[in-house]
């Protein structure tokens, strides 16, 4: 049997990149019967309104995960904003070798330990059209505060300050179009980034980002 395909979906909070991924997965954004399974992340961070335990997140507390650890239960896992986020291991190997490719949403930090761990992954970076649509979308959530804001900003230009470790990147200035996109990408569709592509993205972003200021 053919081993499916990890595709990492990651990019700053607030690009989208959830929307993207269940739309993928439920089939939704022209997916076929053999939609890719979405994984399922650990966290000890609160749920947010309309989330729920199991399907956003695993949501467990810090000694939990803390167990999880040493159990080693982890493809990786990361601390953000004071919170932990985690990949298991079981699920996403099972997955795998059932032939069912795999997306996992995760940040920047989680995507390039899988990478290391697992090299056979393809890594998808989501941009928003700009740093300041960014900040608005995050504003749009009514969750966080502006100190919280200009805090998730700042992290948005380090994290594109990566990408040139990533094998593709998108803009997602429309969702549908988006989901498109990576559609093209998993089914080897789609021109991975140029040599320079990725020194350009951060350029533009960076000036953006002072633009704010």
């Amino acid at each position: 049997m053919k081993t499916g395909r990890l595709f990492v979906i990651s990019g700053p909070s607030g690009a989208g990149k959830g929307t993207i991924c269940q739309r993928l997965a439920s089939g939704t954004g022209g997916g076929e019967a053999n939609s890719p399974v979405l994984s399922v992340s650990a966290t000890t961070r609160a749920p947010r309104p309309g989330e729920k335990d199991g399907v956003s997140y695993h949501f467990v507390t810090d000694e939990e995960f803390r167990g999880m650890i040493d159990r080693r239960d982890f493809l990786e896992y990361a601390e953000v904003f004071g919170c932990f986020y985690g990949t298991p291991r079981r699920t996403i190997v099972r997955t795998l070798e059932e032939g069912r490719d795999v997306l996992l949403e995760i940040d920047v930090q989680g995507a390039l330990q899988v990478k290391r761990n697992y090299p056979e992954s393809i890594l998808v970076f989501v941009l928003p059209p700009s740093i300041r649509d960014l900040k608005k979308r995050i504003e749009g959530r009514g969750s966080e505060s502006a100190a919280q804001i200009a805090k998730r900003v700042g992290e948005a230009t380090r994290e594109i300050a990566e990408i040139g470790a990533y094998d593709y990147a998108v803009v997602n200035d429309d969702i549908a179009k988006t989901v498109a996109e990576i559609k093209e990408i998993m089914g080897g569709r789609h021109a991975r980034m140029a040599d320079g592509e990725a020194r350009e993205i951060i350029a533009r972003f960076n000036a953006d980002a002072m633009g704010l200021g």
